[in-house]
């Protein structure tokens, strides 16, 4: 059986397992460099937890993300967050940055999003983020994939997780000049076991698994990575790696 299934979010379970993802987000923020008045679209906002920040320096910030319950959770926080689909951006020559962390890689239509993003960008704007990289979460997906694989049953990987060789060709083919593009492996300590990590951020895989045996398949799931992600003392991690960059648009980052 194959399939392929469709993530949901719910803002709640997100800040219960997964609020460590916009905790990390600090360095990207830092190269971003925000500056007062400067006009930025925050691409995957999630439910605006960086958002904030950046409106915070004193920027005027527009803030998308495919999810509503997620731009329900950031207009709470008095933003302005609209519901988009990142892969089919409508603007023009409007920001003088475009920011994004831990969404690009739910975005499977890269060229798409790349070539909005270049629209979107004032003349001599920047593209600045960070997503899962190749290798991230390899040890899950591979016990994930492996328990489907016993009991005859498939479903497509939900990630777009990119070489950083590989981006920086997308960004320089749609007229960008990448300053930097690094793989960056961060073991990310989680709030409990891999289990709650899997239930809100992997329900495409679970999705094939009918509701009354998915407690059992993720007891399983769980003690088989326990060898590799489970120290001694019982701290749980996932295997992230991510892909940090920062790109200009037509022009050389150095003279900036």
């Amino acid at each position: 059986m194959s399939t392929s299934g469709k993530q949901s979010w719910n803002p709640d379970q997100y800040a219960a397992n997964a609020r460590i993802v916009s905790d990390l987000g600090a360095p990207v923020v830092e190269l971003l460099a925000p500056k007062p008045g400067e006009r930025i679209l925050d691409l995957g906002c999630g439910d605006g937890a960086l958002t904030v920040k950046l409106a915070g320096y004193g920027c005027e910030v527009v803030a998308v993300d495919s999810s509503p319950e997620m731009i329900d959770a950031a207009k709470a926080l008095g933003l302005d967050a609209r519901i988009m689909d990142g892969q089919e951006l409508p603007f023009e020559r409007e920001f003088d940055a475009v920011f994004t962390n831990a969404a690009l890689h739910w975005m499977k239509n890269p060229a798409a999003v790349v070539a909005g993003v270049e629209r979107a960008l004032k003349p001599g704007g920047r593209f600045v983020g960070e997503f899962g990289g190749r290798g991230n979460v390899a040890a899950i997906v591979a016990a994930v994939e492996s328990a489907l694989g016993s009991r005859g049953l498939y479903s497509e990987c939900p990630w777009y997780f990119p070489g950083a060789e590989e981006y920086s060709k997308l960004l320089e083919e749609n007229g960008f000049s990448v300053q930097s593009a690094t793989l960056i492996p961060r073991p990310t300590p989680l709030p409990g076991d891999v289990g709650g990590w899997i239930e809100t951020l992997a329900q495409p895989y679970l999705s094939v698994i009918p509701d009354s045996l998915r407690g059992e398949f993720l007891r399983e799931v769980v003690e088989s990575l326990r060898p590799v992600l489970c120290d001694r003392e019982g701290n749980w991690h996932a295997d992230y790696v991510r892909l940090r960059f920062s790109a200009g648009k037509g022009w050389r980052w150095s003279d900036r």
